[in-house]
């Protein structure tokens, strides 16, 4: 999608703009059933801005957007907020109150106003289809290879280094602690993992995301132990790509029948990674 609208850029001398809805419908509609997302908003434009976009358009969803009717949000967002002269769209895309706006309403409008709509068809691996929810499927069972299949590439999450409260450096695996700032996860447990947004990038390490149930943890958080690294990295901004899953993450008895766990996890992943 991005490479078709890329070329006809060039070729019309528009910028490459992709339009996305903040916060996702769902997210306003049922915000305690919204589903994990696969990358939040920062994440998004990071990956857009690889593949040469040259703007990204946040609309706001909000109670305007919501009771838009579709002739509305065709005439004061593709029209008169962005000049549209070529749009692509998802085979399965709705717009405007009670979603119903459709692929047909947009050829009309684009046959009328000069600007030719492009369906992108349903893309399949392995005889499904391709989507967000057998994405979400794939990475809350630990399938990490069937993500990667699915993305092009290695499931990551990202955020800021910030200072946790010191219980790993207690037991001998100091963590870098990242506040992931979402309502859900789309992955929990233990993985071998590695980071990226350090010098000699990437380092390998392992990670649990999760509640840390065994010290009452209530925030979801993402804790990596690096290999064979030391340094100050409070305050970095860093990617952490997913390889393998360890375990689930669960609650111990005690402190130390976590500390051993941990032990035996981290000789799997150094194992994995060949240290």
């Amino acid at each position: 999608m991005l490479g078709q609208l890329a070329e006809r850029a060039t070729e019309l001398q528009v910028p490459v703009t992709v339009v996305t809805f903040e916060p996702q419908p769902r997210e306003y509609f049922s915000p305690q059933t919204a589903p994990p997302r696969l990358t939040r908003f920062r994440e998004k434009v990071e990956a857009l801005r690889r593949f040469g976009v040259d703007r990204v358009v946040s609309v706001r969803f909000d109670s305007r957007i919501a009771e838009m009717t579709p002739e509305a949000f065709i005439r004061q967002i593709l029209l008169d907020g962005l000049g549209v002269k070529y749009l692509v769209v998802g085979d399965d895309f709705r717009f405007g109150r009670d979603r119903a706006g459709t692929f047909a309403m947009l050829q009309q409008a684009g046959d009328e106003h000069d600007f030719p709509v492009v369906n992108m068809h349903t893309f399949d691996i392995k005889g499904a289809r391709v989507s967000s929810t057998r994405i979400r499927d794939a990475l809350a069972s630990g399938d990490l290879a069937a993500a990667e299949a699915l993305l092009g590439r290695q499931f990551r999450m990202s955020g800021r280094v910030a200072h946790g409260d010191k219980r790993g450096r207690q037991i001998g695996f100091p963590t870098a602690n990242i506040h992931l700032h979402r309502a859900a996860t789309p992955v929990s447990g233990v993985f071998a993992v590695e980071m990226f947004g350090l010098p000699h990038e990437p380092v390998p390490g392992i990670a649990n995301v999760g509640t840390r149930p065994t010290v009452d943890g209530t925030r979801t958080l993402l804790e990596v132990n690096l290999f064979n690294f030391s340094g100050n990295i409070y305050g970095c901004h860093v990617q952490v790509e997913f390889l393998k899953k360890i375990r689930e993450e669960r609650r111990f008895a005690t402190f130390e029948l976590l500390k051993e766990q941990i032990e035996q996890d981290v000789v799997k992943a150094r194992v994995y990674f060949g240290l």
